[in-house]
């Protein structure tokens, strides 16, 4: 529980698992491998920002939104595992970043759930990555990050 323990005195708290909204499920584990579905920016069952980066969302809302994905994320891996403690290392990141036309800083945007991740687990929060520009994301979200997690057996 020190995973969370540092959590809260970083001043977050884990929210529910976010429930899917179509044909998937949260995560699926392989091995000693999790895959957990792609999250976006929602706080309370509502996104907390919405349109596309470089438009009408500013940079630095952006990551803070990258943030809020990764909580969400979080939050799934709590349920698939119990303890959050259990992480190996977090593996991978894929982020998704609703752009604007000549928007060309994703790798800053989806930097808000990587430098949270590297400062809540240390060595084992750093990861390989992606940052991608999408012209549309779902519900308008401006950023929406999927993770691959490796855990204790």
């Amino acid at each position: 529980m020190e995973i969370e323990k540092k959590l809260e005195q970083m001043g977050y708290l884990l929210p529910a698992m976010p429930q899917p909204i179509a044909a998937y499920v949260p995560y699926r584990k392989t091995g000693n491998l999790i895959y957990i579905s792609g999250q976006d920016c929602k706080v309370d069952g509502q996104l907390k920002y919405k349109g596309k980066v470089g438009k009408d969302v500013t940079e630095e809302e952006a990551y803070e939104a990258s943030r809020i994905a990764a909580i969400n994320l979080l939050s799934i891996l709590k349920e698939a595992i119990g303890d959050l403690d259990k992480v190996i290392k977090i593996v991978n990141l894929h982020g998704f970043v609703n752009s604007a036309p000549g928007f060309v800083r994703q790798p800053a945007v989806i930097n808000g759930a990587s430098e949270f991740l590297i400062e809540l687990f240390g060595e084992r929060g750093k990861h390989s990555r992606c940052a991608l520009a999408a012209n549309e994301l779902p519900f308008n979200t401006p950023v929406e990050i999927e993770m691959i997690v490796e855990v204790e057996g």
